[in-house]
C-alpha cells in the first residue's frame, strides 16, 4: 500500500544531506568540463544567459516540487503526484522512462570513469576499474539511506570546495592580483562575435547542455521519503541549493568567459577523458598551479562516482515507488531491516551494468541508441513536475482548501510551473530543429535525437489504452490535509490521500 512508503523507509536523513544531494546531483562535469563548451558554442553572454535562464527554471521547478514533496513526502515523488494529479497512464510512463534513464546513466558514469582512470594508470584494463566502481556505488546504496547521505554529503562537499576555490582564485585574476595572462581580461566579451555567438541554434545546443547539467537536483525530493522531519529540511535544501547553484554556476561562466576567449580551441575539447583542457583547469593552470590538471582529474573523478552513486539511489527509490503503487512488479518493494529496496537496487545495478557493457562491443551504435532514449527523460520528468504542481495547486482551490495549510508553499505559483513546463517543452522539440529542413538526408539524426518522445508516448498511451485510465477530474483529487469545512464532498484525509498512490 501506498501509504506505507513513508513508514518503512526509515527516515535517517539531515537537512545538511538534503543539501549536499541536491547540490550534488547539479555540480558535476556539466560544469567541470562541458562549461567550456558552452561558451565556445554561444560566446561568454549567450552561455551566460543560457546558464541563468535554465537555472530560473530549475528555482521554478525545485520550489513546485519541493511544495508537493512537503505535502506528502514518498519515495515516489514526482511519479507518485503526477498519478495523482495528472493521470495514472503518465505516472506509469514517467516513472519507468526516468528509471531506465538513471540506470542508463549509471553506465555513462563507469565509461567515463574508466577513461579518466586510465590517467593514472594506462596500463590497467578499464573494465576492471568500472566493475570495482560499480561494487563501490553497489555498497553504498546497499548499507543504508543514511550512508548514501553521508557519501553523497563528502563527494558534494569536494565538489563544492573546488568551485570556491576556482571562484576566488578567478575573481583574483580578474582583478589583476593573479596574473591570468594577455588574452585575459573582459575584452574577451567583445572579441569577434562576442557575446553572443552562433544566434539561436547555439543557444539551443547551450540550453540543452545546462539542462543536463542541472539535471539530478530533483534527486532530494525523491529522498523525500527517507528526510528527518521533512516539512522543515525540505524546503530549507531548496532554498540553499538554489542559490548557491545559481552563484557556482552564473559565476563560474562569467569568470571562464572573462579570463579565456571563446575562441580557444581548448574549449572545445570538452572529452571527459583529457580533463587538462577543462575550464577549470585551464585557468588554474594560468594561474601557476602546474598540478592543476591532476587535481581535475581528482575532481571529476568524484564528480563521476557521486553521479553514480546518486542516480543508483534515485532509480531505487523510484522503482520502489511504483512497486508500493502497482507500476511495477511487488517484489520491488521488499526491503531489507535496514530499509533499503533490495531488489529494486540490484535490478538497477544489473541494467547499468548491463548498459554500460553495450559501450565495449561492435561499434557502440546500441549504446548510442539507449543514450539517445534516454537522454531526454529529464526533460520529461522536469515537465511532469510543473503540470502536476499547476493541477495539485488548482485541485486544492476548487475543493476550497486554504492555502495556508501548506507547510510549504511555493512562491511563484503560477508562473513557476508555467514557466518552466514551457521551457522544457521547448528544448525538447527545438534541440535539433534545424535538422528537420531536409528531413530526407537527415533522417537517421532526427530519430536518434528525438527517439525518447515516441518511446514515452507508447508508454504512456499505451497504458491508458489498456487500463481505460483518464485524466484525473480536481474534484477527485486527494489531498495529505484536514477536509475543507465548506467542500462538500472533499472528505480526503491523511491516510486516504497517501492510499490514492496505489
Amino acid at each position: 500500500m501506498a501509504g506505507t512508503q513513508a513508514e518503512d523507509l526509515h527516515r535517517t536523513l539531515k537537512a545538511r544531506h538534503l543539501t549536499m544531494i541536491a547540490l550534488g546531483g547539479a555540480i558535476g562535469t556539466g560544469l567541470f568540463v562541458a562549461s567550456g563548451a558552452s561558451i565556445a558554442q554561444a560566446g561568454p553572454g549567450g552561455a551566460l544567459l543560457m546558464y541563468a535562464l535554465i537555472g530560473l527554471m530549475v528555482y521554478c521547478l525545485m520550489t513546485s516540487l519541493g511544495e508537493m514533496a512537503v505535502h506528502m513526502p514518498v519515495a515516489g515523488s514526482f511519479v507518485t503526484y503526477s498519478g495523482l494529479y495528472v493521470e495514472e497512464g503518465f505516472a506509469f510512463a514517467l516513472g519507468w522512462s526516468y528509471w531506465f534513464n538513471l540506470a542508463v546513466t549509471i553506465a555513462v558514469e563507469l565509461a567515463a570513469a574508466q577513461m579518466v582512470m586510465l590517467y593514472w594508470f594506462p596500463d590497467v584494463p578499464g573494465v576492471a576499474w568500472s566493475a570495482g566502481f560499480l561494487v563501490l556505488m553497489l555498497a553504498i546504496n546497499a548499507f543504508s539511506a543514511r550512508g548514501f547521505g553521508e557519501s553523497e554529503y563528502w563527494f558534494a562537499l569536494i565538489k563544492v570546495a573546488t568551485v570556491v576555490i576556482f571562484l576566488a582564485i578567478g575573481s583574483l585574476m580578474i582583478f589583476g592580483i593573479l596574473h591570468g595572462g594577455p588574452q585575459s581580461g573582459w575584452h574577451n566579451f567583445t572579441v569577434g562575435e562576442a557575446p553572443f555567438v552562433g544566434g539561436l541554434p547555439a543557444m539551443f545546443g547551450v540550453a540543452m547542455i545546462a539542462g543536463f547539467s542541472f539535471q539530478g537536483t530533483e534527486t532530494v525530493a525523491v529522498a523525500a521519503g527517507e528526510a528527518a522531519d521533512p516539512a522543515r529540511t525540505i524546503p530549507r535544501a531548496i532554498r540553499q541549493t538554489f542559490w548557491r547553484i545559481l552563484l557556482f554556476y552564473v559565476l563560474a561562466i562569467l569568470i571562464i568567459g572573462v579570463l579565456i576567449p571563446y575562441t580557444d580551441p581548448n574549449l572545445l575539447r570538452n572529452d571527459v577523458t583529457d580533463v587538462g583542457v577543462s575550464p577549470f583547469a585551464l585557468v588554474f593552470g594560468r594561474a601557476g598551479l602546474a598540478f592543476a590538471a591532476g587535481v581535475m582529474n581528482a575532481v571529476v573523478l568524484t564528480a563521476l562516482l557521486s553521479a553514480g552513486t546518486s542516480s543508483m539511489y534515485a532509480s531505487t527509490r523510484i522503482l520502489y515507488g511504483m512497486a508500493v503503487s502497482g507500476r511495477a512488479p511487488r517484489a520491488f518493494a521488499r526491503l531489507t531491516p535496514h530499509g533499503v529496496p533490495r531488489n529494486a537496487l540490484l535490478a538497477t545495478t544489473a541494467v547499468g551494468a548491463l548498459c554500460f557493457l553495450s559501450s565495449l562491443f561492435g561499434d557502440k551504435v546500441v549504446y548510442m541508441w539507449l543514450l539517445n532514449t534516454s537522454g531526454m527523460t529529464g526533460f520529461f520528468a522536469w515537465l511532469g513536475i510543473a503540470v502536476s504542481h499547476y493541477r495539485f495547486r488548482r485541485g486544492l482551490v476548487r475543493q476550497g482548501y486554504d492555502l495556508g495549510r501548506l507547510a510549504y508553499r511555493s512562491p511563484l505559483f503560477p508562473f513557476g510551473p508555467l514557466f518552466a513546463g514551457a521551457l522544457c517543452l521547448v528544448i525538447v522539440l527545438g534541440q535539433n530543429y534545424q535538422a528537420f529542413s531536409d528531413v530526407r538526408a537527415h533522417w537517421g539524426e532526427i530519430l536518434a535525437t528525438y527517439i525518447g518522445v515516441p518511446v514515452f508516448l507508447a508508454l504512456w498511451l499505451g497504458y491508458r489504452a489498456v487500463r481505460k485510465t483518464r485524466l484525473v477530474a480536481y474534484g477527485d483529487m486527494r489531498f495529505h490535509l484536514p477536509p475543507p469545512a465548506t467542500a462538500a464532498g472533499a472528505k480526503a484525509g491523511g491516510s486516504e490521500a497517501l492510499a490514492a498512490a496505489e
